[in-house]
């Protein structure tokens, strides 16, 4: 390692030392600001996708460039030593559930099926397909083409194009730009599969209910994947090749597991060496580490709360469970509702005793009926704001005994920081009860 410049003896005059420490002070501070600047860049795409890059804009440290044939381009997170979240299932930790997880991989397959064209190519950008085509291929991949199966397809569509993995628009399907994210070792195996895949056959159109999106521009001539070298290598460097893996086995876990993992199953969590790399990498992306007990997670460090945009305000992020991020900050209704199964569901709990005060995680669901009864929102409107919470892993749908079931706060609960757990505390005291002297105390402390 180097030589540390603080222990390097003084051969220069006092004057010559001020003018080098202020120099180093100005370095530092721009370092430090470019730091800052490429960590909220992080926050930004894990909250809400990949980021859009200006004609000839670089992508942040840290990040590939996908860029277009254009000039424009975006900037897409990358893990350090090509690390992928398939990495959980080596240590069999659970991430974030997807919903239908099987016709969601199944239509992923069918839409790289028809836009993978040329298999000595890498995947992305690939070429446009209708998603007639997509569908097709889908019910030949499955032997299957009922309507139900249709209508989960176009479901899978739907979530593909939300999280960024495919791009839906003017009845075409592209590949998204988390498509590139797949390792180069893995292309070998991607091309198998799709030499294996059936073709099907052209199938009724009637895709009305598909995301509706500005038609996509012919920019993929020219279109060029740019995957930064060496990312945390200062980090990772001086470590071997064991604890190295050690290090980002654990970044993995903390940052895409679903529940906070136990440190007996990783020892950079239980080495404080290797637990001070690991929350270094995390700083670098607006991440901080979160102990429970014996268990850890990430969460958003409590001074990018302000610039996530989730809709929340609490860190929750929309994308900030999997990696498979919404693509879209909350809206209004979905951040209503979001309260309403908060109050019913924790606080109404947690005023009869039920549950601790500090807990958000909650075995009591409210019920649909109930969401329906206290809401404004048309019915249409309420099932979509729950479907996006549910994508975005803030609610989970339960069963509820002999009830038709509810919701209670999702996995991404646990990855509230202390700050973001009191500030959500004293948001849902004054939803909850806006005219209380509780209330009334929570406004005045914050004066």
């Amino acid at each position: 390692m180097p030589a540390d410049p603080r222990h390097t003896s003084p051969t220069t005059s006092p004057a010559h030392d001020r003018v080098v420490a202020t120099g180093t002070a100005h370095e530092r501070a721009a370092g430090s600001a470019d730091a800052e600047s490429s960590g909220m860049a992080h926050v930004r795409a894990r909250a809400g996708g990949p980021l859009t890059l200006a004609a000839g804009e670089a992508a942040p440290a840290g990040m590939a460039r996908l860029g277009r044939g254009d000039g424009t381009g975006l900037a897409l997170p990358v893990w350090p030593d090509g690390a992928t979240p398939s990495l959980l299932e080596e240590y069999q930790v659970a991430p974030v559930a997807v919903e239908r997880s099987g016709e969601t991989r199944r239509v992923l397959a069918a839409a790289l099926r028809c836009c993978w064209t040329d298999l000595a190519s890498d995947p992305w950008p690939g070429t446009p397909a209708r998603v007639d085509d997509v569908l097709s291929a889908y019910r030949a991949l499955i032997g299957r083409g009922d309507d139900l199966m249709r209508n989960w397809a176009v479901g899978a569509l739907r979530r593909l194009h939300d999280s960024a993995w495919l791009e839906v628009a003017d009845g075409l399907v592209r590949l998204g730009p988390r498509c590139a994210s797949w390792p180069a070792a893995s292309h070998a195996q991607l091309r198998e599969l799709m030499r294996r895949l059936p073709t099907g056959e052209e199938v009724p159109g009637g895709l009305e209910v598909l995301p509706v999106a500005e038609p996509l521009d012919d920019a993929e001539a020219g279109a060029a994947v740019t995957i930064p070298e060496e990312v945390d290598e200062d980090l990772l460097g001086p470590f071997d090749e064991r604890r190295r893996a050690e290090v980002v086995a654990a970044f993995m876990a903390v940052e895409h597991a679903a529940e906070p993992v136990h440190e007996a199953r990783f020892p950079a969590l239980r080495d404080p060496v290797l637990r001070r790399t690991l929350a270094e990498m995390l700083e670098r992306r607006g991440r901080v580490l979160i102990h429970d007990r014996d268990a850890w997670i990430s969460g958003y460090a409590p001074e990018t709360l302000t610039g996530t945009r989730t809709g929340t305000g609490t860190g929750t992020g929309a994308g900030s469970g999997a990696g498979t991020g919404s693509g879209s900050a909350l809206g209004e209704s979905e951040r209503a509702v979001l309260v309403l199964v908060l109050i019913h569901s924790v606080a109404i709990p947690r005023a009869d005793g039920l549950l601790p005060a500090d807990s958000w995680l909650s075995p009591f669901p409210a019920q649909v009926d109930e969401l329906r009864r206290h809401t404004r929102l048309p019915i249409g409107e309420l099932d979509a704001a729950l479907r996006t919470l549910r994508h975005a892993g803030l609610v989970t749908q339960v069963k509820a005994g002999e009830e038709a079931g509810g919701y209670v706060p999702g996995p991404q609960f646990h990855r509230l920081t202390p700050q973001a757990r009191r500030h959500l505390q004293e948001e849902l005291i004054l939803a909850a009860g806006p005219h209380t002297p509780l209330a009334a105390a929570v406004r005045a402390n914050r004066r």
